[in-house]
C-alpha cells in the first residue's frame, strides 16, 4: 500500500515542479523518501516482504528518479545528457528482463550498489532544485547536488554492470547444465 501511495505521488510531484511550486514539490519528495524508508522497515519487521513489494518499491524509485529528471530537465535545472545517462542504464536493464523471463527467472534482486545509487540520486535532485534559490543556500545546494549526482550516476551504472554480469552468470550457468 505504501509503494502504491508513492506511485500516486509521482504525478503530484511532476505537476508541482512544472508549475514552479518548488517548496511543495520538495515536501512531496521528502514525504516519498520517508515512506520509502518506512515501507522497508515495516516489511522487514512485520515479515511482510512480498514479490509484489519487491517489484513495486524499485519501480517507484525509478519512476520518481525519471520523472524528477524529466521535470528538472524541462525546467533547465539539469542538462539533457544527465537524463540520457540515467535513462540509458534503465533501458539496459529493461533489455535484460525478457532474457531472464525467457529462461524462467524474474527480475534480479536489488543489490547494495543499486540502493546506494538510488539514495545518491534521490538526494541529488532535490538539492539541484534547491540550487535554484539565490544566495548561499543555492550555491551550497548546487555543489552538494552535483556531488550526489555524479556519485549516483557512477554507482547507477556500476550496479547496471553488476546486473549484466549476474544475468550472464545465470544464463551461462544454465547452458552448462
Amino acid at each position: 500500500m505504501i509503494s502504491l501511495l508513492r506511485l500516486a505521488l509521482v504525478p503530484v510531484f511532476a505537476v508541482l515542479v512544472v508549475q514552479g511550486h518548488d517548496l511543495w514539490a520538495l515536501g512531496v519528495l521528502a514525504f516519498s523518501g520517508v515512506t520509502d524508508w518506512l515501507d522497508g522497515v515495516l516489511a522487514r519487521r512485520l515479515d511482510q516482504v512480498s514479490k509484489l513489494g519487491q517489484v513495486l518499491d524499485p519501480a517507484a524509485d525509478r519512476l520518481f528518479i525519471l520523472v524528477t529528471l524529466v521535470t528538472l530537465a524541462w525546467r533547465d535545472v539539469v542538462p539533457l545528457w544527465l537524463l540520457g545517462l540515467i535513462v540509458a542504464r534503465d533501458v539496459l536493464l529493461l533489455v535484460l528482463l525478457p532474457l531472464l523471463t525467457r529462461h524462467g527467472y524474474g527480475p534480479l534482486p536489488v543489490n547494495f550498489v543499486g540502493k546506494a545509487a538510488t539514495f545518491a540520486l534521490l538526494y541529488a535532485f532535490p538539492l539541484l532544485l534547491i540550487a535554484e534559490a539565490p544566495g548561499v543556500l543555492g550555491d551550497v545546494s548546487q555543489v552538494l547536488g552535483w556531488a550526489f549526482a555524479w556519485w549516483g550516476v557512477g554507482l547507477y551504472w556500476y550496479s547496471g554492470v553488476l546486473y549484466v554480469v549476474q544475468t550472464r552468470q545465470l544464463l551461462v550457468g544454465e547452458v552448462r547444465r
